[in-house]
């Protein structure tokens, strides 16, 4: 490595997973059906109708990966629990064997020198409790702080960080309001029902887990953005303000101040009377954080378009409820195989607002990755030329980060593997490891050589 930045001594070179995008091994071990489990075999959900079945076979190659990660360097391992594997309706004890699954995981990470990053929620509900309402219902909340404090208690002795939900954002609006993501659903106000939800199922969680274990690690992971107005005019700063108001600061301020924007509130009047917020629900959400996640991919620049989405007959809803005439900008930036404009400055903008208006909290980079056109060439390797750079730049950004002040701890790429990605199916590849599909070998691409060889030198190059 030539010349270089060094991070502070103890940071975390990470990889991410998700347990329903690489585990498989759906019928097995007295694992329950989940939302993604039903949408992905519904026809025309799924592109190719291709389904998380199978995957990379994690449930039973686990081994063989985190000796991988172990090769590569890796230090910590952000990976997820299946909440079906745990609790297969969603209600009752653990299931023994999906326990024991996560806790020989948990073993064979540690054997290695890595250490374990559970995060309890990435976006597989149980389909029981979906039948029942699914997020939209207070009563979920209740059951997934009821899932947290078990997963907790059979982990506890050998697991110390603990993040509740991955991208609630996601969770609520895709799946619940464009229905582009499990469970599917097109309805605004029962979206914003589950985004309160959700918040509320996290502050349970991380109160019942933290009155058992005091000296863990408990947080949260959100998908955050720089917004920008895509011209001068008076109505795309409203709008960007609106986007910002829904995409960052709906979940920032409950979190960490214990309220709602107020114009975040006046934006949603018209789609709902948000009748489920109750008193003592900002309280329960605004518990007390050891760190928070970002999850970052690229900016939104957004103008109002001519007509709000979903006008026609036959298109989707919008994502955004209150903001449907949403229309995102493009800047002519070179784009990621999923669309994403290519945007490091973006991340520094992130993470300094989130030190200068939410205070001193640690901070880690919990997914950060390129989807490419990957493929094993002639010589057994796989060039991952463009992925290198995006995670160079991206990583001289968190150093900088850091030298501006900024508490960040680590950053985890995504992924560790390519894997299912959700309604794209196996389209798109963010693994820095290649995986064969049809035969599950792993190659490790010139992006995993890279990543090696910066873990080891603690540094990202100039």
């Amino acid at each position: 490595m030539g010349e270089s930045r060094r991070f502070p001594s103890g940071f975390a070179w990470g990889v991410a997973t998700a347990s329903y995008q690489i585990e498989g091994g759906v019928g097995e071990g007295g694992r329950g059906e989940s939302i993604w489990d039903r949408f992905s075999h519904t026809e025309g959900n799924v592109l190719a109708g291709q389904t998380g079945d199978v995957a990379c076979d994690h449930f039973h190659r686990y081994p063989e990966d985190v000796a991988l990660m172990a090769d590569l360097g890796v230090t910590h391992y952000r990976f997820s629990l299946a909440w079906p594997r745990l609790q297969p309706d969603g209600t009752g004890g653990l299931n023994p064997r999906g326990a024991d699954f996560y806790s020989k995981l948990v073993d064979e990470l540690l054997e290695a020198g890595i250490t374990p990053w559970v995060t309890l929620y990435h976006w597989d509900l149980p389909q029981a409790l979906e039948d029942r309402g699914g997020w939209p219902e207070r009563d979920t909340a209740h059951r997934f702080a009821d899932y947290a404090e078990k997963a907790h208690a059979a982990l506890s002795d050998r697991v110390r960080h603990w993040t509740t939900l991955n991208e609630p954002w996601c969770s609520a609006f895709l799946g619940y309001a464009e229905g582009r993501h499990a469970p599917g659903r097109q309805d605004h106000p029962a979206a914003l029902r589950a985004a309160h939800h959700l918040m509320l199922g996290h502050g349970q969680a991380v109160a019942a887990m933290r009155e058992g274990d005091p000296d863990a690690e408990f947080g949260i992971t959100l998908n955050l953005f720089p917004v920008d107005p895509g011209t001068d005019g008076d109505a795309d700063a409203d709008l960007a303000r609106r986007i910002d108001a829904l995409m960052n600061r709906q979940w920032l301020d409950p979190l960490l101040r214990g309220q709602y924007p107020a114009d975040l509130i006046d934006d949603l009047a018209p789609v709902s009377d948000l009748d489920h917020l109750l008193d003592g629900d900002l309280k329960t959400i605004n518990q007390p954080l050891d760190f928070l996640g970002v999850n970052y991919y690229f900016r939104h620049v957004v103008s109002v378009g001519e007509q709000p989405r979903g006008w026609r007959a036959g298109d989707p809803p919008s994502p955004w409820p209150g903001s449907s005439d949403m229309t995102p900008v493009s800047r002519g930036l070179p784009t990621t195989a999923m669309g994403w404009e290519v945007d490091p400055d973006g991340l520094g903008e992130v993470l300094r607002r989130l030190h200068r208006e939410y205070g001193p909290l640690p901070l880690y980079i919990t997914e950060n990755g390129i989807a490419c056109p990957d493929e094993v060439g002639e010589d057994g390797a796989v060039h991952d030329a463009d992925r290198v750079d995006y995670l160079r730049q991206h990583f001289r950004i968190a150093h900088q980060a850091i030298a501006d002040g900024v508490d960040l701890r680590g950053y985890f790429v995504w992924s560790l593997l390519d894997n299912f990605e959700w309604a794209l199916g196996y389209s798109k590849r963010f693994g820095i490891v290649h995986c064969d599909y049809d035969t599950q070998r792993r190659t490790v691409k010139d992006s995993g050589h890279w990543f090696r060889r910066s873990a080891a030198a603690n540094a990202v190059e100039i």
